[in-house]
């Protein structure tokens, strides 16, 4: 799947601003200039040679339909999240590309084809208003969930515009609430109270961009009149709010997030906020069970804490009374605890349960926690509070839990029930109706398969890292592919990473690459690098800010690993990642560029030296450290793609994507990456899409197509099966 055609950016003009080049260290400073003339100019210019060079490949618009085809199927599993009796959900599909709001019940959610209702239709809306708009999502205030909050976003940006709707009428409130766009936080108080975090003016965001302040807002006052009750400081990443409107245990808690990992949290008093001393980097939720004694408080932990004279290890669960915890005392009961293979993927709850999501070595367990007698007198947390058991459910491959009780309804026939969904690389997804105290489900949804599996395998191996750690990855096999001597493999291979924030890679269900590589003989494996969370917070912590490079080295050793096993050869590897992702294929495509052939790189951080000035870059410092500090920027310069690129080291062709609507990490990362690797005369292929946000396209068309040029760039440069046979 070659063609003729070869061309490099070197041929047209990038540099139209030299005059400054001597003021300027950094020639292409220009394209960070999101909507400039020049910079857009620049983007349509590469665009054209992009779409040039791959859709002219024979096979690229039946790739294009197949995968558009698979987007808009309508067999995939609707994601549903219940609001009363209503359970609501957002599709997108050829008929509704912008997408509908609609709403079913759980009864119609169960048959084949759902009779849905909808609520609200963003193709008619952006038609009628001349939009853009792309989905945002909706806060609804309970009980009734009449009354909505819907975010809408202009081509996809983290920025939104804030409405309010009615649910019964189908209708924007007439002279409700609204915000102006802007990254917001909000929350309802009651029916005609809010508390709102957004622009007030200078002063009012953060340096990272995301709210400053928080406000009540009363219903019919002028958004100038609203009362300010909270501030963080103007260097912290945002200030938060969470309101617990559940009867009986009514609280509000607001945050400073200091930075990414790390948040103080101050309960409101009648006589102001106070200090809630949870630990600053512990994930914190209130869980109020049955009974008056059922005030919970879940820790999930990310340091070592010690409390009553025991010291609890990071990546753990703990329970706590509430009162007791607010009056001082520190007895936990342990829910979870690691070990060097299991970590905690996640929790939900029911009314009395407690359900654990645990991975085992990066595979889903469940486990079960009930509080054994919540109306019962009890002193402290201890022995005896909570008992659990492992819930029988299929493995190996991914588990998620989704909540269905609603704490503020009393009686609810969901109390003891939550979803549970199951999928691997080659066992499409299943939705199932689950209860506590039972390992019985009843399937709500299957999805259809969109490949033929038969023949193929997956299979989880280790590589070696640089310090001697091992570090697993995934193989997924097309059907017939078996490896070669070492050194001798000749499988088209794409690994694929992330490592970092604490994000694991857990198996999914693969659609698109059943379509575009499995069916042309492409092998796929899956790094669980250190920077990811697969063995809990230590594997993250393990590669962040001075350590950063581990996650880089453990993805070379993964790839040496592939080859190493007869699985690929450097001629056929390709490498991909997005966002902290695609930090990591750039900095491993120029500190190795001898082990691969391709790189997929998507909406990425590239230029470390000023990450921190761009957009929400401020808020990443916790994960990769501070630029402006001598020492930090001294490690933090050795693998910084854009500081790394060289005339005299040939790198692979490389594939680089992002979004000018992107508002998370600025496009200018991408923009200035390609130009440099032109200007140095390197190869690369680069395609911006004009909305799409982080999330790199707005509707199932745009990503159809990034998709399919993605594939047919990884085809040209690792080359047919037949090829290397």
């Amino acid at each position: 799947m070659r063609i003729a055609l070869h061309l490099t950016l070197c041929s047209l003009s990038i540099l139209p601003m030299q005059a400054n080049l001597a003021e300027d260290p950094d020639p292409h400073l220009w394209l960070e200039e999101v909507q400039g003339e020049a910079a857009l100019k620049w983007v349509r210019e590469r665009n054209a040679i992009t779409t040039a060079a791959l859709q002219a490949e024979p096979d690229f618009e039946a790739t294009r339909q197949q995968l558009l085809a698979i987007l808009d199927s309508k067999d995939r599993i609707p994601a549903v999240v219940r609001r009363g009796a209503w359970f609501y959900n957002f599709w997108q599909d050829a008929a509704q590309p912008r997408g509908l709001w609609r709403r079913t019940s759980l009864e119609e959610f169960r048959k084949a084809e759902p009779r849905w209702d909808s609520v609200l239709d963003l193709d008619a809306l952006a038609k009628t208003e001349g939009e853009n708009w792309v989905w945002g999502g909706a806060v609804c205030l309970g009980p009734e969930y009449r009354l909505c909050l819907v975010s809408l976003s202009r081509g996809g940006a983290d920025a939104t515009v804030i409405r309010e709707f009615d649910s019964v009428t189908k209708a924007f409130v007439p002279s409700g609430f609204q915000l102006a766009e802007a990254k917001s936080e909000v929350a309802w108080i009651d029916a005609d109270t809010l508390y709102v975090g957004t622009d007030f003016g200078p002063g009012s965001m953060t340096a990272s961009g995301y709210p400053r302040v928080i406000k009540r807002w009363k219903r019919g006052t002028p958004l100038t009149q609203a009362q300010t009750v909270f501030e963080a400081q103007l260097q912290d990443v945002a200030a938060g709010v969470r309101v617990d409107r559940t009867p009986g245990f009514e609280r509000v808690v607001f945050s400073r997030s200091v930075d990414f990992f790390n948040e103080l949290r101050f309960i409101a008093t009648p006589s102001g906020n106070r200090p809630l001393d949870i630990p600053s980097d512990a994930s914190w939720s209130f869980w109020h069970s049955a009974g008056a004694a059922g005030d919970t408080l879940l820790l999930e932990l990310r340091s070592d804490l010690v409390g009553g004279g025991v010291t609890y290890s990071r990546g753990s669960l703990l329970a706590a009374d509430v009162p007791e915890f607010l009056a001082g005392k520190r007895n936990f009961q342990v829910l979870f605890a690691p070990t060097p293979t299991r970590s905690l993927a996640g929790y939900a709850t029911t009314r009395s349960h407690v359900v654990i999501n645990v991975l085992d070595n990066v595979a889903s367990r469940l486990e079960e926690w009930q509080r054994s007698d919540p109306d019962a007198a009890h002193e402290g947390a201890g022995a005896g509070r909570f008992a659990g058991r492992n819930i029988e459910a299929p493995f190996p491959g991914t588990l998620s839990c989704a909540e269905m009780h609603d704490p503020l309804h009393r009686e609810d026939a969901f109390a003891e029930q939550y979803l549970l969904s199951y999928t691997d690389f080659l066992t499409p997804d299943t939705l199932w109706l689950a209860r506590t105290g039972s390992d019985r489900r009843d399937a709500l949804k299957a999805r259809t398969a969109s490949f033929d599996a038969s023949g193929m395998h997956a299979e989880q191996h280790f590589a070696t890292g640089k310090d001697g750690t091992r570090v697993p990855y995934f193989v997924v096999w097309p059907q017939g592919a078996a490896p070669a001597a070492p050194g001798k493999g000749a499988h088209p291979t794409l690994l694929y990473g992330y490592g970092g924030f604490e994000v694991s890679m857990q198996p999914w269900y693969p659609a698109a690459f059943g379509a575009a590589w499995f069916a042309h003989g492409g092998v796929l494996a899956v790094a669980n690098i250190r920077g990811g969370g697969e063995f809990g917070p230590g594997w993250h912590q393990a590669a962040q800010k001075a350590n950063k490079q581990r996650s880089y080295d453990d993805f070379i050793a993964i790839a040496e690993d592939l080859i190493a096993r007869g699985i690929t050869r450097p001629r056929h590897l390709g490498i991909e990642g997005g966002s902290n992702g695609g930090l990591l294929v750039g900095a491993v495509a120029t500190q190795r560029p001898e082990l691969i052939n391709a790189v997929v790189c998507q909406v990425p951080l590239l230029d470390m030296k000023r990450y921190h000035k761009l957009l929400a870059g401020a808020s990443w410092m916790a994960e990769y450290g501070d630029p402006d500090d001598p020492e930090q920027w001294e490690t933090i310069s050795r693998y910084s793609p854009y500081q790394n690129v060289r005339r005299d080291v040939k790198l692979p062709k490389m594939l680089i994507t992002t979004s000018t609507r992107d508002d998370r990490v600025h496009p200018g990362h991408a923009r200035k990456m390609a130009a440099r690797l032109a200007e140095f005369g390197h190869d690369v292929l680069y395609y911006e899409n004009i909305e799409g946000g982080h999330g790199g396209a707005a509707d199932n068309a745009q990503r159809a197509l990034i998709q399919a040029l993605e594939f047919t760039y990884l085809w040209q440069q690792l080359g047919p099966v037949s090829a290397s046979k």
